[in-house]
């Protein structure tokens, strides 16, 4: 496998977890019993599964993060920073962008990762599958997804026959985790043309499919959380942190 490059998007406002991030970078969020960013969580499961190299993709507030991370040293890690071009917007833009400045090249195999993502997942199985299967891109997905709402049971008329609380949805539902092979970013390139917006999972993804290139998913039943609302911010307990992933430190 070429070298692995960690990605990690950390650059979104954060306007689902405001007031939160009026403060905070929404990756630097304060998570578990010893209270620590959930971005340094991100970056141990990275060097857990050894994954050094990591370039955080930032814009917003990203001086907290340079600030607490430096250059990852204090972790055993190699951390660079990419600020976001502002001509180029998207999840697809900071990744296109990152391969202009020089951060990535088509030689890495690319772990892209959506700082706001809570997970324990394994990523050396998560990239063996990847090679295995010769796939331009990867995606990370969930057997077990809740939904957050009750779900309306209703006839043809409108009717409601009953409510089901918090149903589990059965389709399998990306966790916000991809691999890419280094080439696909000139695939990348080709797609962005004019655009000022590109986006992994809405453009990127089915883009490859259309030419041809293997897409394949990763199934996992791996805890795996977004942390990126208030209201789902809230619900978890510094205890769940500390049970699933205290295993990091």
């Amino acid at each position: 496998m070429s070298r692995v490059k960690g990605l990690v998007l950390c650059g979104g406002p954060g306007k689902r977890l405001r007031p939160i991030t009026y403060y905070f970078q929404k990756t630097m969020v304060p998570i578990g019993m010893k209270q620590k960013p959930l971005l340094e969580y991100v970056v141990r499961l990275f060097k857990f599964h050894g994954i050094h190299e990591l370039a955080f993709l930032v814009s917003y507030k990203a001086e907290q993060i340079v600030n607490y991370f430096d250059d990852g040293s204090r972790f055993n890690a190699k951390i660079s920073y990419v600020y976001d071009d502002p001509k180029l917007k998207g999840t697809a833009g900071s990744v296109l962008n990152a391969y202009t400045r020089g951060t990535v090249s088509v030689e890495n195999t690319l772990l892209v990762y959506y700082g706001d993502i809570l997970t324990n997942m394994n990523l050396q199985d998560l990239l063996r599958y990847h090679e295995k299967r010769e796939a331009s891109a990867t995606v990370a997905l969930s057997s077990s997804f809740t939904v957050r709402v009750g779900l309306a049971d209703m006839d043809n008329d409108n009717k409601i026959r009953g409510f089901v609380e918090k149903p589990s949805l059965e389709k399998p539902v990306s966790v916000g985790i991809l691999v890419f092979r280094g080439e696909t970013l000139k695939d990348m390139e080709r797609l962005k043309k004019e655009r000022r917006e590109l986006d992994l999972m809405r453009d990127v993804i089915p883009y490859l499919i259309e030419i041809g290139k293997p897409v394949y998913g990763y199934l996992s039943d791996a805890f795996w959380y977004d942390v990126g609302s208030t209201e789902a911010y809230e619900k978890l307990t510094p205890q769940l942190v500390e049970d699933l992933l205290s295993y990091l430190f």
